[in-house]
């Protein structure tokens, strides 16, 4: 392609139905030999690997935790640790909760029963710590009317080795127990029971979307075998990604909550790249084109789209690796491997099934049934030809553009004021009131907070230590704890300080604060209480530390991540449009788009609108790290939109469609295909946000609303009517940035060959650009 410099500066192209000269893809040749020699094979290799990933995936959830939330580095996760290993009855993560009825807890009979139970708790291998309100009368552990108290005690070892001690224990202790009844609570149950919840909820999930996708499947497709492959494609992606998280277990903490990604966008990510290549491949064979040639063209151009689709999801997810939390990493390795799985399904294994479908492809037309007069293939052949493929979305794009400055500006307003609920956000960290109310650790935990005078888990501990130079001489003396002790009471906003407990040089003490355990107050106590000067080292733990630390990690990398984020993905856009705007218009606009998921996080799920429709406990905060996982998720799926639409648009203004032309193309032949694949991926976000659990359903839900409102308002609205009025100044870039482009960048219309894929040398192509197979 020859280039001169234009007015705007953009690159001269080739008359409007010429295609775009140029040498052909020779990597891109051997991979279409490569997949279509011998699709048999392919196909064969696939299902031994598929059985594999079954095989070796298996088990994987048992081996998940269920938290993540606290950075690994910060103080409260040292002060935490330290405190278990050396006073673990100081930190109880299992809690008895024994209902003495009318008798009262001071009653003979129920003190004698309860201190069977705790003997009987402290003889259990693996449990340490035991401690009760009959063994010490303290009246934290006693509720205020009498009727209940507590029995406290630590399980030791990891979330797996707790759980299945809890496992053990936990039947003959829950229950009846002569005069008391006895509930169990506690951070080592939630955490159980959230995983138990989180992996019956995802089997609900996939029943529900899995049959509910394939009706829209054969919806859009018409054909029952074509609306089959995306599910093919979506299975292998989701038992490979198991099989990759199994592997990752042994070396590192992965989240029981990264199952729900995987499953989402192993099914969403393969709908829309096998609704992107099929479609291609029936265009290309309506055309007139032979079965392997359309494979090739489709490998060359929607393939390609996928294979850049894929790289800026990734990008989007790979950035919370920069994150110090497993909960966020776990996210990434699950997003990357479904990400990477799903387009090398579509690429490799969607192209060997089209090689031995052929025609067949379109067999077991369903929408033959709903028909009227006509018969068969043939009169839908006749109907197809008689209209312009996508004539509505053309007709609904030249609308938009002719009333652009109306539809940006209103789109715009529209969207920035769903957003601003989200100013008013509250940071918090997950607790018992994610899981259903009748949940019995949630239960308990309510039953806690309401009824005693502190909770034996929600206060803050100050691990007292040698400081560094004195580290091997004598232990603090008496009168500086005392000392320490007076300093913290005097804060404001300090109910009891307890201690200190002492082992040796190393001594805590238990510092109850006014308010909720995580509530504004408690957190600035956080500061103040790292500040108060003493005599020795000092580290600060309990919930409102680790919310703190937590805030203060994000904060730390956030700018890491979005610089990651946002810099990759003009990159990659770039080399797909060879223009300086349009990938900064991609960033923006995609930003905008998530703007009504993030409002409604706060709307809903902070303040608790809907909390009864939707069945969930507003904690009146958002878990600190979830904005971020939704961000990075719901970012990269708009990208994902955003390339099919780009790169439609850009293969049209390389053939010489002037900048509206190809505007209004690209929505014609994408528009109904990204709102489709847009359906069907909120179909199955919202089966995922039918979890009991709150951050599952919030996760599930919010994608849900960022992902339709990017295709049906971003997409459909925005990108046409900015790119109106940025004109062809759009397709702008300085001379070096050219030929840099030229030289290395990708695009769907990127090889010498027209819409058929035969090699054009530069030569003027006859009819109309662009006219193939059926719209979408």
């Amino acid at each position: 392609m020859s280039e001169v410099n234009t007015p705007t500066g953009a690159t001269a192209r080739p008359a409007e139905g010429e295609a775009p000269s140029g040498p052909p893809a020779p990597a891109l040749g051997r991979w279409t030999r490569a997949v279509t020699a011998r699709p048999r094979l392919s196909l064969l290799v696939a299902l031994v690997l598929t059985a594999l990933a079954v095989f070796a995936g298996s088990g994987v959830a048992d081996r998940m935790g269920s938290g993540g939330w606290e950075d690994p580095s910060a103080e409260s996760t040292y002060a935490t640790s330290e405190v278990e290993r050396v006073f673990p009855a100081s930190q109880p993560n299992l809690i008895l909760f024994v209902d003495s009825g009318a008798r009262g807890v001071d009653d003979p009979a129920v003190a004698a029963e309860a201190g069977r139970l705790a003997e009987r708790l402290a003889a259990e291998p693996g449990v340490t710590g035991v401690g009760s309100y009959w063994g010490t009368k303290a009246p934290a552990l006693r509720s205020d009317d009498g009727g209940e108290a507590l029995i406290a005690a630590r399980i030791e070892g990891d979330e797996k080795t707790a759980s299945e001690t809890l496992d053990r224990i936990a039947p003959g202790l829950r229950g009846g127990h002569g005069p008391v009844e006895v509930s169990i609570g506690g951070p080592v149950a939630v955490q159980h029971e959230m995983t138990t919840t989180i992996q019956d909820d995802l089997l609900r999930a996939e029943l529900i979307a899995l049959p509910v996708t394939l009706v829209l499947l054969v919806m859009v497709f018409g054909s029952a075998v074509a609306a089959l492959l995306p599910l093919g494609v979506g299975i292998v992606a989701i038992l490979g990604t198991n099989a990759v998280l199994r592997g990752v277990t042994e070396f590192t903490d992965v989240s029981v909550f990264a199952q729900n990604l995987t499953t989402a966008l192993g099914l969403g990510l393969a709908i829309d790249y096998a609704l992107f290549i099929v479609r291609r491949f029936r265009e290309e064979l309506d055309s007139g084109s032979e079965v392997r040639d359309a494979v090739g063209v489709t490998l060359r151009t929607a393939g390609r789209t996928v294979l850049f689709s894929a790289l800026t999801v990734a990008v989007s997810l790979a950035a919370m690796l920069v994150f110090p939390q497993y909960f966020l990493r776990s996210f990434a390795y699950a997003g990357i491997a479904v990400v990477l799985l799903a387009a090398g399904a579509a690429l490799i294994l969607l192209p060997a099934a089209l090689m031995l479908l052929g025609h067949r492809v379109n067999a077991l037309d369903l929408r033959r049934l709903f028909r009227r007069g006509k018969s068969g293939a043939t009169g839908a052949r006749a109907e197809g030809a008689a209209a312009e493929p996508g004539a509505r979305w053309g007709r609904f794009a030249g609308l938009v553009m002719r009333r652009a400055p109306l539809f940006a500006f209103t789109t715009v307003g529209a969207l920035v004021l769903l957003g601003l609920p989200f100013l008013g956000v509250k940071f918090g960290t997950p607790d018992d009131r994610q899981l259903p109310s009748g949940a019995e650790s949630h239960v308990v935990q309510q039953q806690i907070r309401d009824g005693f005078a502190g909770s034996p888990t929600g206060t803050l501990e100050i691990l007292a230590e040698p400081a560094a130079k004195d580290a091997a001489g004598p232990a603090p003396t008496a009168e500086q704890y005392a000392q320490y002790r007076d300093r913290v009471a005097a804060l404001p906003g300090v109910v009891r300080v307890d201690g200190p407990v002492t082992s040796g040089s190393v001594g805590y003490f238990s510092v109850v604060p006014e308010g909720e355990a995580v509530g504004e107050q408690a957190q600035r106590l956080v500061h103040e209480l790292r500040d108060v000067p003493a005599p020795f080292d000092t580290s600060v733990t309990g919930r409102a530390a680790v919310l703190e630390d937590s805030k203060a990690a994000i904060a730390d990398k956030l700018p890491l991540a979005l610089g990651i984020v946002v810099v990759v993905t003009l990159f990659l856009v770039f080399l797909l449009t060879g223009s300086v705007l349009i990938p900064l218009q991609a960033v923006v606009l995609n930003g905008l788009s998530l703007t009504a998921m993030f409002g409604a996080l706060v709307w809903v799920f902070q303040d608790g609108n809907l909390s009864g429709l939707l069945s969930f406990t507003s904690t009146g905060d958002i878990e600190t790290t979830l904005p971020v996982l939704m961000f990075c998720i719901a970012f990269g799926l708009s990208m994902d939109y955003g390339v099919f639409l780009l790169s439609r648009i850009k293969e049209e203004y390389d053939r010489g469609a002037s900048h509206e032309r190809a505007v209004r193309f690209g929505l014609q032949r994408t528009g109904g295909l990204i709102t489709a694949a847009a359906v069907i991926l909120a179909v199955v976000m919202v089966a995922i946000g039918t979890s009991r659990v709150t951050n599952t359903k919030m996760l599930g839900l919010g994608i849900a609303l960022a992902v339709l409102m990017d295709a049906m308002v971003v997409r459909s609205l925005l990108v046409p009517s900015v790119m109106k009025l940025m004109g062809a100044a759009s397709w702008w870039a300085p001379g070096p940035l050219r030929r840099f482009h030229e030289r290395f960048g990708l695009s769907e219309g990127g090889v010498a060959a027209d819409s058929r894929g035969r090699r054009t040398g530069g030569r003027r192509r006859q009819g109309r650009p662009g006219r193939g197979g059926p719209g979408w």
